[in-house]
């Protein structure tokens, strides 16, 4: 059965109501992409929201959050005999090891995969070839060890990935099958979903994806020592381990003061003597034992520091021993402010006169980075649908929006667009997301596509100003550019659906 963590309010756990509304205000004023929030102290929880249409049942993708679950099966693995902290990787893996391994690769040990400090000077494999089918065991095997491991911290996924091949191949199963009995299922954690390479082995680094306060208790257990619910899950000799500096990390990745308290076991070492996994755009589970305080929290953002940095200086700051008085007015002042938590849709006029001479259009792409052939616009009076096809393709994806207001829908629409390489297909199948369209002028249209349990957020904008259509895509976050290109369509009019054939879109 699901286990909750009990709720409790917060003048009863030292914290003022009132500064976690400074603190939501906040996260809103640094960016419009904060889906989630979970504060516990003292094992309860004191405030929780979701940011609609994102809910408390949903999960959501937690890129390098998976890490530190991936650190938790090695130390459970650890602890269970399978293998230990200092045994050769290449020892694991004799059938993918090089015929020559040289005197850095034969050093490299389970722990510096773990510290990430293997000696290569570079991440291994590039993030695009992640999830492609190659064997990713060999590859990263047969590339250079430049400096003897240990030496040095790199920040390398694929170092996670052979985490989790390790617990695989020494175990026989992958992370979620693992995990399942030995965490899982006592933290009452459910539906777990981790993506998985084509050998069924669990990405490590990424792909993971649970609800808000599945984060929270993975950082209550570890805030505990390994003990949930009086039953000794993990060893606190391994979350000390874990969570302590293991290498010293400098300000190359990110110069901010949280990326520069040193790394763990997968963990992140963080200002006030805290530690945290964190994922890209805004993934974090924060614990900061002196406080006996968790921090959860999932966004689709771009500083992320920046959402450290108010915490520690609008929630830590005004924390207190002991409690407080209830103030019945700031309680109810938080709880309004979290149940009116919305992602906003872009502004702008919600129809323009362009619409009925683009109901009888099709635009045919030039060729193009994204493989986009061709578009039609379908307008309804609640909304319409962005009617897309891929090259050489005749059957398009249908992309349903409200005509500014979010209809929701699924990513089986946009599956395949900029920004998911990250990720294996199958990931990218039944993810919900809102889609909304207004106009800033009536011969421009915003597409505003939000995958809420995901940290995408992309702005397709049409400019029909001139004689051919020109489509700008932007993404809210990304590890390469946010503006992905502008795509050029000429109008067909040759088509037979434009010709009166095609199906009226329905209500």
């Amino acid at each position: 059965m699901e286990q909750t963590l009990e709720r409790a309010t917060p003048e009863s756990l030292g914290i003022p109501a009132g500064a976690i509304v400074n603190w939501v205000d906040e996260l809103e004023r640094i960016a419009p992409d904060f889906h989630s929030l979970m504060i516990v102290r003292h094992g309860r929880v004191a405030a929780e929201g979701w940011w609609a249409p994102n809910a408390p049942e949903l999960s959501h993708a937690l890129f390098s959050v998976s890490k530190s679950f991936t650190s938790t099966a090695v130390g459970l693995a650890i602890g269970e005999g399978h293998f230990g902290l200092d045994d050769p990787v290449v020892s694991i893996f004799p059938d993918e090891a090089p015929a020559q391994i040289g005197p850095n690769l034969a050093a490299m040990r389970v722990r510096h995969l773990l510290a990430m400090c293997t000696g290569h000077d570079q991440q291994t494999v590039d993030g695009a070839d992640l999830g492609d089918g190659a064997d990713l065991i060999r590859r990263f095997l047969s590339l250079p060890v430049a400096d003897p491991p240990g030496t040095r911290f790199l920040y390398n996924t694929p170092a996670s990935y052979m985490l989790s091949a390790i617990v695989h191949k020494r175990t026989g199963l992958n992370l979620v099958d693992y995990l399942q009995p030995r965490l899982f299922e006592p933290l009452g954690i459910e539906k777990p979903t981790w993506e998985a390479d084509a050998r069924g082995i669990s990405m490590g680094g990424f792909g993971l994806r649970l609800r808000t306060e599945d984060l929270a208790r993975l950082g209550q257990l570890y805030l505990q020592k390994g003990v949930w619910g009086g039953q000794r899950l993990l060893s606190a000799e391994w979350i000390e381990a874990a969570t302590s500096l293991q290498v010293e990390t400098g300000p190359e990745l990110n110069p901010n003061p949280d990326w520069l308290q040193g790394y763990g076991y997968q963990f992140w070492r963080g200002q006030h003597d805290s530690f945290r996994a964190d994922g890209a755009f805004g993934q974090f589970c924060i614990v900061v034992p002196a406080a006996d305080l968790v921090v959860a929290i999932t966004a689709g953002i771009g500083p992320m520091h920046l959402a450290a940095e108010s915490l520690w200086n609008i929630v830590l700051a005004r924390l207190q021993p002991h409690p407080l008085p209830e103030d019945a007015a700031a309680q109810q002042a938080l709880t309004a402010r979290l149940a009116g938590l919305r992602l906003v849709p872009h502004p702008g006029a919600t129809s323009s006169p362009l619409e009925a001479d683009l109901a009888a259009a099709e635009f045919a792409f030039d060729a193009n980075q994204f493989g986009f052939g061709s578009l039609r616009l379908e307008f309804t009076q609640r909304g319409g649908a962005l009617a897309m096809c891929g090259e050489g393709s005749e059957r398009p994806r249908r992309l349903r929006f409200g005509r500014g207001a979010w209809r929701l829908g699924d990513s089986a629409a946009v599956r395949g667009w900029p920004g998911q390489h990250l990720a294996a297909a199958s990931a990218w199948r039944g993810q919900p997301l809102a889609a909304s369209a207004t106009w800033p002028r009536p011969d421009r249209l915003e597409l505003d596509v939000c995958l809420y349990t995901n940290a995408y957020r992309y702005t397709l904008t049409f400019d029909f100003s001139g004689p051919r259509l020109h489509l700008a895509v932007h993404v809210n976050v990304a590890f390469g550019p946010a503006d992905l290109g502008v795509l050029v369509a000429r109008r067909d009019t040759s088509v037979a659906h434009v010709q009166g054939k095609r199906r009226r879109l329905p209500e």
